[in-house]
């Protein structure tokens, strides 16, 4: 874990730089980066898989408070359907381990499976970060370090997605470190009052959500289009427990047959796909022909999400043990806007987003950006 939370230190000053004349080159060494391991991938075994690094940070609404960094590496499994069940060399035990026609939610032919797995880090501080004494009426310094595992079906018009989240709470996620190491790197103040945060916890969180495709004008895949995504789900466990809904508009040119974009949080998914490309024509007899993904697409979305808070345990505290705790307010919403684009396999969204006040005494909304690269291959 700790030689994780180091790569994930090391890798975040990168995207901090994300603007200015700075942004070209990082950019770049990004995609190299994110690409090197795929096409080393396709060139062993030739399986299409998808890795992703969606970073979250509010210096790009020039502040330094609340949930201030988020960083999540993903790789996407192919097509369960095709990489298991349909290849012969496997031998039959392991086939017989494997059987998808039982696997829940979705089960009519035309649906993809896939496994997702990650590895993260969050950090929340107060606003003031120069006082070493804890700051009562403001959020507890609070790191989370966590493996996730997820199982995703996915037809046309639908998506199901249970996630399971698990790490640790409070110095072992290495918060501490990896922000002090940033600021250095880039010569800003050390934030000192990181002997408050909150103790060392094991943490879990299971989240399930359904989300929904309503087409509203154009042609998917072919052209501009607008269509309309819908969610709803919730999560369990001691570092969250929410229910959620929302909604998000896209509007563009050869629209994915994906379902959009989310923020990174204790249950979220990152929406990184694995869709094989289109070829040249429709094969009637592909079971996934209606779900390849345009060789390239572009447009922008804005969407709403809002959540009824039982517990965070990012402003609750500890759950065994007394710690720092602030009054949550039991409604939050997430408003983004952004654009995406991809070409073949290669995607990139970038997003804005305002949170409203997660607490009583809270004095402002809060904001940050995101961005987030991946390559399907």
């Amino acid at each position: 874990m700790r030689i994780a939370a180091t790569l994930i230190g090391l890798t975040a000053p990168a995207f901090t730089t994300l603007s200015g004349a700075r942004f070209a080159p990082v950019l770049a060494t990004i995609m190299a980066l994110v690409s090197a391991p795929c096409f080393s991938a396709a060139e062993t075994d030739g399986k299409s898989w998808a890795i992703g690094v969606h970073f979250e940070n509010d210096l790009f609404a020039d502040t330094d408070s609340q949930y201030t960094n988020g960083i999540k590496i993903t790789a996407v499994s192919p097509d369960l359907n095709s990489l298991f069940k349909q290849r012969d060399d496997l031998p039959a035990w392991l086939r017989a381990l494997l059987p998808l026609e039982h696997l829940p939610f979705e089960t009519h032919e035309k649906v993809t499976r896939t496994f997702a797995f990650s590895l993260g880090q969050n950090m929340y501080t107060p606003n003031d970060t120069t006082q070493r004494a804890l700051i009562a009426n403001d959020r507890p310094y609070a790191g989370w370090l966590y493996l996730g595992a997820t199982f995703q079906t996915r037809s046309e018009d639908q998506q199901d997605t249970f996630d399971a989240q698990f790490g640790v709470i409070g110095p072992y996620s290495f918060a501490q470190e990896s922000q002090e190491q940033i600021h250095r790197l880039r010569g800003f103040s050390v934030p000192q009052g990181w002997n408050n945060q909150l103790r060392s916890e094991p943490a879990v969180v299971l989240a399930y959500e359904r989300t929904w495709r309503h087409r509203l004008g154009g042609r998917m895949r072919a052209g501009p289009a607008v269509d309309l995504l819908t969610r709803a789900g919730g999560a369990i466990g001691n570092v969250a427990v929410y229910a959620s809904s929302g909604a998000q508009v896209r509007a563009g040119w050869n629209l994915p047959l994906d379902f959009g974009y989310s923020v990174i949080r204790p249950g979220g998914v990152s929406q990184i796909s694995t869709l094989p490309q289109a070829n040249n024509r429709d094969d009637a007899s592909d079971q996934h022909a209606l779900l390849r993904t345009p060789r390239w697409s572009a447009y922008a979305f804005l969407g709403a999400e809002g959540r009824m808070i039982g517990r965070d345990i990012f402003l609750h505290g500890n759950t065994w043990r007394d710690s720092h705790s602030v009054d949550h307010k039991p409604f939050v919403a997430d408003l983004m806007a952004g654009v995406t684009m991809s070409l073949v396999g290669l995607k990139i969204s970038l997003a804005r987003v305002l949170r409203t006040r997660e607490f009583r005494g809270q004095s402002v909304n809060h904001r940050f950006g995101s961005i987030t690269v991946s390559y399907a291959f």
